[in-house]
């Protein structure tokens, strides 16, 4: 993995940031303006490190363009991908709250942008907001609760269904209302993040192009039969 060599700019984009993030999207412009003042912004590009695992975290951090994979090291020194967060996503919470180690490392996926807000400074308006304080608890809550959703998914479900299903998660996120959109990440790491081996995940692919329910090209994907792929993640 590459080390960081991202650049701090100036606060221009953090008011996109508060904007994406539900748990900041209804502030008062008094609220919206502390929290402008206090936060910063970083660029990532591709392969960079944003933390590792085990560092320890002073920031809660925003995902405002781009997309993050959060990595974990195996027993076997292997790397493997967990999740991936998008823009409006947030992530560092935990560690940030309970002063903890980072539980996986944040690595840029593409050219990325993050906002920043320093803990004492976080803290601090959580304190003197009360209603900011239980939309963020509310926020955690939901995240927890997509936590063991994917935990049940990846230890429940087969493989077909796993694959289906996540590939109607980026779809969501990268182009909800189109049937074709561009794979955030490679095959590899999306083998790596459903459970599957690369063989099984290109078997998986081919069989769903030969019944006609998608074709892949290279990262492009294009959803031809939607009611199938829906009945596949069981989610129709």
């Amino acid at each position: 993995m590459k080390s960081c060599a991202c650049h701090i700019q100036d606060t221009a984009s953090a008011p996109s940031c508060l904007a994406r993030v539900p748990v900041f999207a209804q502030l008062r412009q008094t609220e919206v303006e502390l929290l402008h003042s206090v936060m910063r912004t970083s660029q990532y590009h591709k392969g960079e490190i944003i933390f590792r695992e085990g560092d320890r975290s002073d920031s809660l951090f925003v995902v405002n363009r781009g997309i993050i994979k959060l990595t974990k090291l195996e027993d076997n020194g292997k790397e493997h991908l967990i999740r991936l967060l998008f823009p409006g996503d947030f992530f560092g919470q935990f560690s940030l709250l309970q002063e903890k180690p980072h539980y996986a490392s944040a690595i840029a996926a593409d050219t990325t942008g993050i906002c920043r807000i320093h803990r004492s400074d976080f803290l601090d308006i959580l304190r003197r907001d009360p209603d900011t304080a239980a939309r963020f608890m509310t926020a955690l809550s939901t995240q927890l609760e997509e936590a063991d959703a994917w935990a049940a998914v990846l230890t429940l479900l087969e493989a077909d269904r796993r694959l289906a299903k996540m590939l109607l998660y980026f779809r969501r996120k990268a182009a909800p209302n189109s049937r074709e959109f561009t794979l955030p990440i490679s095959k590899k790491d999306l083998a790596s993040l459903i459970g599957a081996t690369p063989e099984t995940l290109s078997r998986k692919l081919r069989q769903l192009n030969d019944e006609g329910v998608l074709t892949v090209t290279r990262r492009q994907l294009l959803i031809h039969d939607e009611a199938a792929l829906y009945h596949l993640a069981g989610e129709d």
